[in-house]
């Protein structure tokens, strides 16, 4: 596939495209792969998602572990995709790059920020994706694109060459058509020193029902409706987002406020004013949010046994039409979907969105999350899932 010539999507990055040659051998021989563009490739510059990041920062001295480990496994990469403006949307909106198209829910927005990663997959101009999760950044792409999205186990994959942005939240995470492809991209990239036993019991997360629109839950709720309910926080998930919020902007300033002050970038609106908010966390608002982190995965980890996998919507709406007035994003859509996303996200949970529901045919996803570690059995019940679906 030619990418300069031929992406009707806008899923690839122009500016910066490099295609890499796999090794022909090995488990995913055969395959090709898309890359955010957040990860580095030697000799070549790495973007951002910005235009001024990627003109004052040097090509890359060596290639991302995460890209060289595939292509060692035979897959080939055939491009770049594009991201939000520093990673730090959930729309897929960019205002110097423009927005890659959503094929399975035309008209509305693909989600990100690992937004041109998912298009390319779901408008099947790749067979897998590569993108990274701090906030939502695969699952909800996933949800909104109608594909299968991994968030995998904080620490799980090396972030090695990928830029930092909330690092006590950064996952790399892959994006796949079908299940069966999505488990055998995670067995190539999961250090499998995990041991964990099958799941006996699931669980759904009624606060996290209890968030979204009257139409998603009866979508989604053929799916759990023969579960075992659980509350994760009494006092509100609201809460939790809030803590969730405040440690993720003073990790993003700290990772690029420096630059951010001396580069003086053209910020899209949303980006512009939380980047404007995370320079003003101050360190007692820091410690006093890693304090309610500690109690609120201390928490999950009570209720969230060995055994257990737990169920929630991956997003509280469909994707919103493109064009969306910001005000109504941020408050609708973004602020609703970081109350359920935030929860692994402060725990370090393995979360994986299945494509199981529809809402006036626009595609929803379900998520299950285990404990720590549990990635591979996530990966191995959505497998199972999908083929009881095709036989169904």
């Amino acid at each position: 596939m030619c990418v300069q010539g031929s992406d009707a999507l806008n899923a690839f990055c122009r500016h910066n495209h490099v295609a890499l040659a796999g090794s022909g051998n090995g488990s995913l021989s055969g395959l090709t792969f898309a890359v955010k563009d957040i990860f580095d490739v030697a000799g070549h510059r790495t973007g951002f998602g910005h235009p001024d990041w990627l003109t004052s920062h040097p090509p890359a001295q060596r290639t991302a572990p995460v890209i060289a480990r595939l292509l060692e496994v035979g897959a080939r990469m055939i491009g770049r995709t594009h991201c939000d403006e520093l990673c730090y949307s959930l729309t897929g909106e960019n205002v110097h790059y423009g927005m890659p198209v959503n094929v399975n829910a035309p008209g509305r927005i693909p989600g990100g920020s690992s937004s041109g990663s998912a298009a390319a997959v779901a408008g099947q101009l790749v067979d897998f994706a590569i993108g990274t999760d701090c906030g939502g950044s695969v699952r909800i792409p996933a949800s909104y694109c109608g594909i299968f999205g991994m968030r995998p186990t904080w620490g799980r994959v090396t972030l090695e060459g990928v830029i930092p942005f909330g690092p006590s939240f950064d996952v790399a995470g892959w994006f796949a058509r079908d299940a069966a492809l999505l488990e055998k991209v995670g067995h190539a990239l999961l250090n499998d020193c995990y041991e964990t036993p099958q799941p006996k019991r699931l669980l759904v997360a009624s606060d996290a029902f209890a968030l979204v629109e009257g139409g998603v839950i009866e979508a989604l709720r053929p799916q759990v409706s023969r579960l075992e309910e659980v509350e994760l926080s009494p006092a509100g998930l609201v809460g939790w987002f809030e803590t969730f919020r405040t440690i993720q902007a003073a990790e993003v300033w700290a990772s690029v406020g420096r630059w951010i002050d001396e580069a003086r970038p053209k910020l899209g609106p949303g980006v512009r004013e939380r980047i404007a908010w995370a320079a003003t966390v101050t360190p007692q608002m820091l410690a006093q949010a890693n304090e309610r982190r500690a109690e609120i995965r201390h928490r999950i980890e009570r209720l969230l046994g060995p055994e257990d996998v737990l169920c929630l919507p991956t997003s509280p709406r469909a994707a919103p039409r493109c064009g969306t007035p910001v005000c109504k994003i941020e408050i609708e859509y973004r602020h609703q979907a970081m109350c359920l996303l935030c929860i692994s996200g402060l725990a370090g949970l393995p979360q994986l969105s299945l494509p199981m529901a529809q809402l006036d045919g626009l595609p929803l996803g379900l998520s299950i999350v285990g404990r720590r570690g549990a990635d591979s059995t996530l990966l191995g019940i959505a497998s199972q899932l999908s083929n009881v679906r095709q036989m169904g």
